[in-house]
């Protein structure tokens, strides 16, 4: 299955612990991305120019995600670059990346020039944000 729980983004309430939200990024992680990179808080406004509490997070997956903090709701996800072919995209309504069946591990197919490869497109190196030009 899907090993929720694995691969998520996780928002807990400070004062009880409980959990407010999660968002798991691979499904089924069969190339073991394990999206352990650093999560960049920000404050911008989305396309209809509403304020909003985001996070943004460049994962080993090639996929940079962007969500509501406050919600846990996808804002955006996008490739990094055009060389990650294990997705054809993410479906903003669902969440979930869609597989290219090309690129995935099965015993019965012999996958080659997979992006990202098993090391991840984006590794644990820290990014940053400017909040005055709104730019990571």
């Amino acid at each position: 299955g899907d090993n929720k729980w694995t691969m998520t983004m996780m928002a807990r309430d400070a004062d009880t612990g409980m959990l407010k939200w999660g968002y798991q990024k691979t499904p089924h992680d069969e190339w073991d991305y394990a999206g352990v990179n650093v999560m960049m808080l920000s404050e911008q406004k989305d396309k209809a120019g509403k304020l909003r509490k985001l996070v943004t997070h460049p994962d080993r997956n090639g996929i940079v995600y962007t969500l509501d903090r406050t919600d846990g709701s996808l804002v955006s996800a996008d490739k990094i670059d055009d060389t990650v072919n294990v997705w054809t995209h993410v479906d903003l309504k669902t969440g979930i990346p869609v597989r290219n069946p090309e690129y995935g591990t099965r015993m019965d197919h012999k996958a080659t020039d997979v992006c990202p490869s098993a090391m991840g497109y984006h590794d644990q190196a820290h990014d940053s944000y400017d909040p005055e030009r709104q730019l990571f």
